[in-house]
């Protein structure tokens, strides 16, 4: 029994922490016997250990498919079943061979990488294999706490995913473990941003650095090879994008992700919590990017800001003395009446015409956008500009994100007010957010060394349970109190005296900021004092890791913008590898020169130099933290003290707070606190006040505004949740589709659906006087024009025929025809393989007709399903109007996406059925035309990734918006509804009917546009009623 388990007493943590000390008892019980192993006896285990998985499973196993062998596992929510029971059987057998694998583990770690895990770190582990959050300090070795979990339940074959934050911290933490998952038999994969590789210790790549043993043995291979690892490493962004790209390609073998079986998530908060405001999207290039852009960027430049709210407006009666106000919280823009009529005048509107007249629609999309641009998003705070492009930076991170834009506009109108080429607007091609697709695995486990403030949201979006490992070693950190000062110049003037403070001492200081902004003024004063001193945010995050690992060195000074450098550990004196170079260079070498014998000496060399600063560090109390200002979140603020004090290191830590800073005056409430600041000060603004009241004030303000950001979050999820049942429905048919299912029947019926439909509509409708055969026949023709030499056959078939034999009659000629149509294309292409010409993996004739099949219903399924996307979220982006009408807009929402799904499956089979015998006819062009359309779409996808392709929820605060589609220029028209030609007649049998747009548009455009002059032919279906659901205006 240790010691640290004595001080569990009274904590939520202790039953479950001490429930989990036999297992780790049984695993320390092994290690003799482990240690007595061969390498190949160790390596042997593996096997053994996997033989006896599928022996232990293998009845359970075989009863349950049994069970669900009559259930379609294409279902979701069977699947979802099938895995629940599955995971069930499958942990009971891992938690029989836990003590023995993580013996093994801890075995091969300490022959490989030379480090054993501690026992607080195997009770890490099985928190991780029991699909936990294991809340760790700073430096208690979460890499390391990993591998046992990761090597346990990659047992199952299944894979098992590492993710984190960052392609730098996944490569570094793939490569530092794989030396003990290989020496166990086992393959690691690494998945980057355009790049994919194996770890193989035989091979060197020559583009690594060559004295980080954890990047030199990547081997560049196929992602789909990378996947098949038993566990991968990889960013949160990289596994996101490629399951939506996954579900965009055409063919099977495309694919490269398996099932999403187990994961770790590193970094959990950050990725779980700050993140999940941010969708992934994948989109593509619309129409070109409008010049209103620059011109709106021009016209609101030089307005004035309003210095009285409207609240105070209302209860003066006063007028505004500006032309807008901004609210902070919400990062939005209002005109006053001066304002708007300032840009109206500037706009020279007619005389009587209003911006906001429904005609000015398009207007205030880009006079909104602009004034955004202008006045609320700022440049090096809310994005940079580099290379000619402008790109957002992560409030919570500091870090540019390259790759993400802003959505309906905002990002152009930036790009616009910089002064860049504006780039053209988005549709959205796949998204998802990254609560549904991290919920999607069958086994979720993270860790972080701040998750407990956060437990609540943990477990009510994505039911994982948080649970505090105790240290190794006791913090003995010491955090002082705040410092708050009534302005920033005071501020800043305290927190430069304590950093020289303490830099004279010889203490290495780690400085906090939340922008680069701040980040650049502390540095500018820091220079002025001639101080030198490391910046570390967006603008150089190449050098992250290098700067990190550096700032432990005596007096060394580092700048760094919120969670920049997360992941690395600053060790006290420094990282020996990062001081070889220097080392060689005083021997009058390099590293690529050097010969063993030298590379040795420095390595000697530097770990001497390292050891004798660590001593003397921490002598001198250790790592000193300086935080500029309070996060929005209280755990942000603890992972900056978390920097210092690891592994029982001394250190200490000190918030210099302003009633000016940005969380204080957004949330704060700070009106009483200034006056009572004023009367304890008067005159004298540089002197601190640390006061229990000022602290409950802060403390208040953080909560308020973590409340806010979980409800917005909250809001995303609720939200997307609607969608994402859709989305399982077309992801399940698209994956039975590449799974080479028999798209023949279905097709059909389709087809069969569509015909019945029609004779309800032309032979047995109650508005007819009589049956209208003629209509009728048009309608068989649309559908199959090859009838049209059967037409007085036919029409002689059918005249006197009650609807029902109609159609039997019917689908007997269309059977025909199917039955000719796949016929003629088994000859064309075994025509085609005589010529050596062929259809990529289809080498058998009769396999032609079923491969068109089903592109066909890709082709018809993935068009549809990014109009939906596009429909949906502009009708997201409005629904709030209907809280105006008293309704609760996510209640209305989810009955719009119902009924605009239902639309979206009809329109599938509108397009299968109307296009299918014409698309057929000229089958070879339309395969090259589907692939090249799917090939475009996915290298639009290709380029999603990296620091991510997505955008925050445009309605959460410091609003990144969503990447998202145009607004639509058409109008859809429900074929039940009236002509808008006039004619009073039913749409569908007007100028619904094939053919008969182009004059439609002819007729609109002569009446002046009584309707928009774009009009999209509904690909509504009457149900078998003969009611039309028609797709309503968006």
């Amino acid at each position: 029994m240790f010691k640290w388990l004595g001080k569990l007493a009274g904590d939520p943590n202790a039953k479950v922490v001490k429930k989990m000390q036999p297992q780790v008892d049984a695993i320390n019980a092994l290690e003799t016997q482990i240690k007595a192993l061969s390498d190949d006896q160790l390596r042997a285990k593996t096997a053994e250990l996997r033989a006896s998985f599928i022996e232990m499973t293998a009845d359970e196993r075989a009863a349950l498919d049994q069970r669900f062998a009559s259930r379609s596992r294409h279902d979701s929510t069977v699947e979802k079943d099938y895995q629940k029971e599955l995971r069930e059987i499958e942990d009971g057998a891992l938690d029989e061979l836990l003590p023995e694998a993580f013996a093994l583990v801890r075995e091969s770690a300490r022959r490989t990488i030379g480090q054993r895990h501690y026992d607080v770190q195997m009770i890490g582990g099985i928190v991780l294999h029991e699909g936990r959050i294991a809340e760790m300090k700073t430096g208690e070795g979460k890499t390391l706490v990993a591998s046992l979990p990761l090597y346990l339940n990659a047992l199952a074959g299944r894979g098992a995913h590492l993710i984190t934050v960052n392609d730098y911290l996944a490569k570094v933490g793939g490569g530092w473990m794989a030396p003990i998952y290989y020496n166990l038999g086992m393959a690691v994969g690494y998945i980057g941003h355009e790049y994919s590789a194996l770890y193989d210790p035989a091979y060197t790549d020559p583009d690594a650095k060559q004295d980080d043993s954890r990047l030199v043995h990547w081997r560049q291979c196929e992602r789909r090879e990378a996947y098949a690892a038993d566990m991968v490493y990889g960013t949160n962004n990289e596994f996101g994008f490629d399951y939506l790209r996954d579900n965009m390609v055409q063919q099977r073998e495309q694919r490269v992700q398996r099932e999403l079986h187990y994961a770790i998530v590193d970094e959990v908060d950050n990725i779980l919590i700050d993140e999940a405001r941010t969708p992934l999207i994948i989109s593509g290039p619309a129409q070109e990017s409008s010049s209103e852009y620059a011109r709106f960027s021009r016209l609101v430049r030089g307005l004035k800001p309003s210095t009285v709210s409207p609240e105070e407006l209302k209860k003066t009666g006063e007028e505004a003395d500006g032309d807008y106000w901004i609210d902070e919280k919400s990062r939005s823009i209002t005109l006053s009446e001066d304002g708007l009529e300032t840009m109206e005048r500037r706009l020279t509107l007619p005389d009587g015409e209003s911006l906001y007249d429904a005609k000015n629609y398009e207007l205030t999309h880009y006079l909104e956008n602009a004034l955004k641009a202008e006045y609320v998003f700022h440049r090096d705070h809310d994005y940079v500009v580099q290379s000619g492009e402008v790109i957002i930076v992560d409030e919570f991170t500091g870090r540019t994100m390259p790759g993400r834009r802003w959505s309906d506009g905002l990002h152009q109108a930036v790009e616009a007010k910089e002064g860049v080429e504006v780039r053209r607007e988005n549709v959205t091609l796949a998204t998802i957010t990254f609560q549904n697709y991290f919920r999607m695995y069958n086994k979720l486990a993270g860790m972080t060394g701040t998750a407990l403030t956060e437990a609540e949201e943990f477990s009510k979006i994505y039911t994982l349970e948080v649970v505090v490992i105790p240290t190794n070693k006791s913090v003995v950190r010491e955090d002082l109190r705040d410092q708050i000062y009534a302005n920033q110049q005071a501020k800043y003037n305290a927190l430069v005296s304590e950093i020289k403070e303490k830099h004279a001492e010889g203490r290495p200081i780690l400085v906090g900021t939340t922008s680069i902004e701040s980040s650049e003024v502390i540095s500018r004063l820091l220079e002025n004092e001639g101080l030198q001193h490391n910046l570390l945010n967006a603008k150089q995050h190449e050098r992250e890791a290098y700067i990190v690992a550096q700032a432990g060195r005596k007096g060394a000074i580092t700048i760094a913008t919120n969670m920049a450098g997360r992941g690395t550990d600053i060790l006290l004196g420094g990282n020996p590898d990062g001081l070889i170079e220097e080392k060689l260079r005083a021997l009058g070498t390099t590293l690529t020169e050097a010969t063993p014998e030298q590379l040795a000496q420095a390595q000697v060399e530097a770990q001497a130099d390292v050891e004798a600063q660590r001593k003397e560090i921490i002598a001198l109390g250790g790592l000193h933290i300086v935080g500029t200002e309070r996060h929005e979140a209280r755990r942000i603020d603890n992972q900056l003290r978390g920097r210092a004090g690891r592994q029982g290191d001394p250190g200490s830590s000190r918030f210099f707070l302003s009633l000016e800073d940005e969380l204080l005056q957004r949330f704060g409430r700070m009106d009483m606190v200034k006056k009572w600041m004023t009367r304890l000060s008067g005159d004298e603004e540089d002197l601190p006040i640390e006061a229990g009241l000022l602290d409950k004030a802060i403390e208040s303000a953080q909560t308020r505004v973590e409340g806010y950001n979980f409800d917005i979050r909250k809001h995303v999820v609720e939200y997307d949740d609607v969608v994402n049942k859709q989305r399982e429905v077309i992801y399940a048919d698209r994956q039975a589709i590449l799974n080479g299912e028999d798209m023949g029947d279905r097709i059909f019926d389709m087809i069969a659906d569509e015909i019945e439909a029609q004779a309800e509509d032309y032979l047995d409708s109650p508005e007819l006087d009589q049956p209208d055969l003629d209509g009728f026949m048009r309608q068989l023709h649309a559908i199959a024009p090859r009838l049209k030499k059967d037409v007085p056959d036919l029409v002689s078939q059918l005249r006197g025929k009650q609807p029902e034999q109609a159609v039997e009659i019917a689908l007997e000629k269309v059977q025909s025809a199917y039955d000719q149509l796949t016929e003629e294309l088994m000859l064309q292409y075994s025509d085609l393989l005589s010529r050596d010409v062929r259809v990529p993996g289809i080498s058998d004739p009769a396999g032609i007709f079923p491969h068109f099949e089903r592109q066909e219903m890709l082709q018809a399924i993935d068009k549809e399903w990014i109009d939906y996307l596009t429909a949906v979220d502009e009708m997201r982006q409005g629904i709030g109007n209907v809280a105006l009408a008293q309704q609760d807009p996510l209640v209305a929402f989810k009955r719009e996406a119902f009924k605009m799904f239902d639309e979206l499956k009809d329109n599938i089979q509108h397009s299968i059925v109307y296009n299918f015998f014409n698309d057929a006819a000229n089958w070879q062009l339309r395969l090259r035309q589907v692939q090249a359309e799917a090939e475009a779409r996915l290298a639009a996808a290709q380029t999603a990734g990296g620091s991510a392709n997505a955008t925050e929820d445009e309605d959460a605060p410091r609003s990144r918006g969503r990447v998202t589609t145009q607004r639509r220029d058409t109008t859809k028209i429900g074929r039940n509804e009236q002509c808008p030609c006039g004619s009073g007649k039913k749409f569908k049998q007007c100028h619904g009917m094939p053919g008969k747009e182009a004059e439609l548009k002819l007729i609109l455009a002569a009446n002046g546009g009584a309707a928009t002059p774009s009009v999209a032919m509904s690909a509504a279906t009457p149900d078998k009623k003969g009611k039309g659901r028609g797709v309503s205006s968006r």
